[in-house]
Formats: structure tokens, sequence, C-alpha cells
């Protein structure tokens, strides 16, 4: 069995009766063949129709097909609504990437303007209408051919090369001290032909100047000079000596030097009168062959014929002339825009016929000037020496009226500080005079509080011995009885029976004596007091006793009119005493 393709009936077709998967290949390499030729189709067009455009680069379309250009046509013209012309297209293609038909389209890749800096570009119009010659026109409008207006500063800038070109200048430097005077090349014509500078715009010089710097001008609209404003200095002796003849007839001869300058505001006139086209800028050297010279060599004519030949030695009359021609010479070449700031005369030549002597009398009035100098001086110098010493004076006296100034502020400074200082002591003085009171009141007020306690300490003693003596029924001699035998019955250790004795003597009033009771008892003199402030004394309160007022017993005074030969009578304590023995035992 055929597979594949098979021609039938003069025809190219396929065989459908062969295998499926045979049959799926086949579809498959026809389809990649159709894709391959078509991709390579595709590649192959891209690259025939791709119009890339570099960096810094444009691009030109020249077109193939169109309408012929008419005889005044040099490019086809930049109109996007009208007819397709054949040749150079005005439009500029930038950088990018397009899409152009190889066929009906041809183009041109060139660089663009690059203007570096220091430099300017101008552009100049290739195509368009010729410029109106019956007005004298110099640059074109827009549309026409020539030189356009304006300046291109430094940059990249795109144009048809077929269309224009761009030229390059330097632009306008005016250095420090210069003004530039600008001359408009292409304005129209001054409405008024006969006058120095024209008005602003208009064909000529103009009156306003232009500063340092730098400046972008179109060389073909302006052309701008140079005018030195700078101080500038002319020497007399350059070239024909400055002579004159005095007012007697003798030649006299000067020599100096005159600074001057350019003012701003009149450099453009100046410029337009004084100038001559052999030094082209340059107007320094006319300016002092058509100002500085003749009028200088006028002064001093005028005024040197004026004064005699020997007044030119004498210093007065020769300052005075010097002062004449510098103020006149200043105010003549003001007039004319010239500035002139000095005037120096070096040397003034008097005639030698009359030199000698005028000199030696010059020479003896310089010596008399001098002497009458010295001797101001010398004046000056005394009357200096005296306000010196009148000054050392004064220096003295201020310093002595400070010193005392001082030595009476310090003496004030010390009685205030010593014031100050028994104020301070005093303060502390009433401190301590009322810590010292406070300290006599505390020890008052302790001792008020010790004698309030004796005092009841005492009263409470009173009220126990008091209380022991009712016990004795009133006794007080027996209560001092009992006391006496109860301190000393310890110390006894043995009682003797003979009682004629200064001891036995002691006891025998205690013991002859007959008791009595309390109220015929005689009490002493502590116990009646006792007695008497405890009647005055408010119930349930003891009366105040004085320590001095306690009893004791040696208050206690012996017993009246004791008997004179006692009985012996058994101590009633003598059962109590230890080892006692019976009266007339062992002695």
């Amino acid at each position: 069995m055929s597979s594949g393709f098979r021609t039938r009936r003069g025809g190219l077709g396929f065989n459908w009766r062969g295998s499926p998967g045979r049959h799926f290949v086949n579809l498959v390499t026809v389809a990649a063949v159709l894709l391959g030729s078509a991709l390579v189709l595709a590649i192959v067009g891209y690259n025939l129709c791709l119009l890339e455009v570099p960096t810094n680069s444009q691009a030109v379309l020249i077109s193939k097909r169109g309408l012929d250009l008419e005889p005044d046509m040099e490019i086809a013209p930049d109109d996007p609504n009208g007819p397709l012309y054949k040749g150079v297209q005005p439009r500029v293609l930038t950088e990018g990437r397009y899409f152009y038909n190889p066929l009906f389209w041809d183009w041109e890749i060139y660089p663009k303007a690059d203007i570096p800096k220091g430099k300017i570009g101008v552009r100049i119009r290739l195509v368009g209408e010729e410029l109106n010659s019956t007005e004298n026109q110099v640059l074109a409008e827009p549309g026409q051919k020539g030189i356009q207006r304006g300046v291109l500063e430094p940059g990249l800038y795109t144009y048809n090369r077929y269309l224009e070109e761009i030229q390059q200048f330097d632009p306008v430097m005016i250095p420090a001290g210069f003004r530039g005077v600008v001359t408009n090349l292409a304005g129209p014509l001054p409405k008024d032909a006969n006058v120095v500078l024209v008005a602003k715009g208009e064909r000529g010089v103009q009156q306003e100047t232009l500063p340092p710097g730098t400046h972008y001008l179109n060389p073909y609209e302006y052309r701008v000079s140079l005018v030195d404003c700078r101080s500038q200095r002319y020497n007399l002796s350059e070239g024909d000596p400055m002579d004159f003849l005095s007012a007697d007839g003798f030649p006299v001869e000067i020599d100096g030097t005159i600074e001057f300058r350019v003012l701003e505001d009149k450099a453009a006139e100046i410029f337009v009168l004084y100038n001559e086209d052999y030094n082209q800028d340059e107007i320094a050297e006319e300016l002092v062959k058509k100002i500085i010279m003749p009028e200088s060599r006028s002064i001093c004519r005028i005024n040197g014929s004026k004064l005699t030949g020997g007044a030119f030695i004498s210093g007065i009359e020769r300052e005075q002339f010097v002062r004449d021609l510098e103020r006149s010479l200043k105010t003549n070449c003001l007039r004319q825009g010239i500035e002139v700031r000095a005037v120096t005369v070096s040397t003034i030549i008097p005639p030698l016929d009359i030199a000698e002597p005028i000199q030696q009398r010059e020479v003896a009035k310089q010596r008399l000037a001098q002497y009458q100098q010295e001797r101001l001086q010398q004046e000056s110098e005394a009357q200096l020496k005296v306000e010196e010493l009148k000054g050392e004076q004064s220096r003295k006296l201020v310093e002595a009226e400070q010193e005392i100034v001082e030595l009476t502020t310090k003496a004030e400074q010390d009685q205030a500080v010593a014031l100050t200082e028994a104020n301070q002591q005093l303060e502390v003085a009433k401190i301590k005079l009322e810590a010292a009171r406070d300290q006599a009141a505390k020890l008052i007020a302790e001792a008020e509080a010790a004698a309030a306690v004796t005092r009841f300490r005492n009263n409470a003693e009173v009220a126990g011995v008091r209380t022991k003596v009712r016990a004795f029924g009133g006794d007080g001699d027996g209560y001092a009885r009992s006391v006496l035998a109860s301190k000393l019955a310890p110390a006894f250790k043995t009682i003797l029976t003979n009682t004629e004795g200064p001891i036995m003597e002691l006891f025998a009033q205690f013991t002859n004596a007959a008791p009595t009771s309390l109220g015929s008892v005689a009490l002493p003199a502590s116990t009646a007091a006792l007695s008497e402030a405890e009647s005055t004394s408010p119930p349930n309160q003891p009366a105040p006793v004085s320590p001095a007022e306690t009893p004791s017993a040696s208050d206690n005074p012996p017993l009246a009119n004791p008997p004179a030969n006692p009985s012996p009578t058994p101590n009633p304590n003598a059962a109590s005493i230890p080892n006692a023995k019976p009266a007339g035992g062992d002695q």
C-alpha cells in the first residue's frame, strides 16, 4: 500500500489510506516547515525594515515613492496633511527604533550637532524663501533661507543637514575692567542717520554696553568691540616735549604723568568718536593724541604765559600752576567722557639765564623757613615737656586720690565687717543668755521638785512617827524608850546589876518615870509644831513639815523632875535581853 503524497488528476494530495501514525507525522512536518519559513521571513522582514538610531545620532528619511518635486522645491515640504513627495523629508528621527519598508524608504544616519563647552552655534537655513532685499534684510525670518536669529548654547541638537547647517563660534568674553560696545548688524535702519548712537534695536552702535563676563551673541547679528576702562598713564615727555613761553618770553619745559580712564557710561560714544580702523578696537592711543595731549598743552600754554620765568622756580607759584593744570584738565576731559584721576608734574625746567640767582634766593628762603621751623619745633618740644609734666602731676594726683578712695573704702569695709561680727557676737550672747536662763529655770524647777519630794517624804515620816506615838497612848517618851531599847538591845551581851554608873543612869530616867497620858506629856517642839500644823491643815492633807522639824531622839528632852533615888524595878525588856543576870550577881 502506498503512503505519503501522490498525484491525483495532475494535482498533489494526501494519501488518506495510509496509517494514522504516519499521517500525523506528515502533518507535523508540514506545520514545522511552514512555521519555520514564516519565522525566517519574519526575521528577514524585521531586519530589512528595522531603522535603529543609536544614541547621540539622528536619521533623515528619503522617500522612494510619491510625487516629484516641483522646480522651486529643494526637499519635500513639511506638510503632514499634504501629499507625499519623493526625496529628502524635513522630519528628523531621533534615538530609537523605527520600522520602514526599504522598498519605499531610504534613510541616512549621522551624529547630532555637538556644541562643546565654550562655543556657541548659529543655524543657517539652506532652503526657504529668499530674503527681502528692498528692506536690507540680513537675518532670516521663520521659513526664509539664511542666517537664523539667536544662538545655540553648548549641548546636543538635532538638525536636518539637507535643510540647515550649524556653525560654531566663540562666545564674547569681556574681561574685568573692560566694557563691550555693541554694534547691531541686522536691525532696521535708524530713523535718524545723523546721530552717534542709535536707539535700542536699530542698526548701528548701541548706547548700552556689556559688562564683564561671557555673553552668547550671534556674530552675524551683533559685533562687540572691547573698550579698556582701566586706569592708564601718559608721560608728558613722550613724543614732542611739553614746552611753552613764559610771560617775559623765556622758554619753560615741564615733565610729568597724567593718569586717566574711560567712563563706563561714555564708552560707546568715545569708541564711535575717536576710534580709527588702523588699530582695530584699541582707542588708548587715539585718546592720548586727540584729548589728553591737546588739552594738556593748551592749559599749560595759557596758564604758563601768565607767569614770569622766575615764578616757575618759587614753590608757591609753581604749586599753584600745578593745581590749576590738574583742575582744568579734569574739567575739560570729563566733558568728553574721560576721567583724569591724577596729574603729577615731576620736573619744571626754568630758563637757564635766571635759574641760578633765583635758585640761590630760593635756597636762602628755604633755609630761613627751615630755621623758623626748627624754632617752632623747639618751642613745641618745650610746650610738650610742660604738658608732659602737667600730665605726670595730674596722674600722680589721680593716683593719690585713688589711693585715698581705696583706703577709705577699705576702712569702711573693715568697719562694716567688724560691725557685722559684733552684731553676730551680740546675737550669740543673747542666745547664750536665753540658754542660761532656760538652764537656771531648769535647775530651779529641779530643786523645787526635789524639795517637794523631800517635804512629801518628811510628811510621810512624821505621819508614821505620829502613828507610832499614838500606839503608845500618846506617850512620846515611851515611844522613845522603845526605840532606844530596840536599837541598843541587840548590842548587849551582859547586863550588870549595879545600877550606879553612867550607863545605868541613862536608863534610870526611863525606869523611874511614871506613865503619863498623851495630853499631859510635854511634847517636843517638833511634835507640838506638827500638832499645830495638823490642826490648821485641811482634812485628808498632811501639813507641810520642814526637814528640820523631823522628830529625832535628840528632840525629846528628858522628863522633868526625875526621882532622886529611884528604886530598882525590873526592866520590862529584861526578859528579851540575852544573857541577863539578876542584880547583885557577878560583876
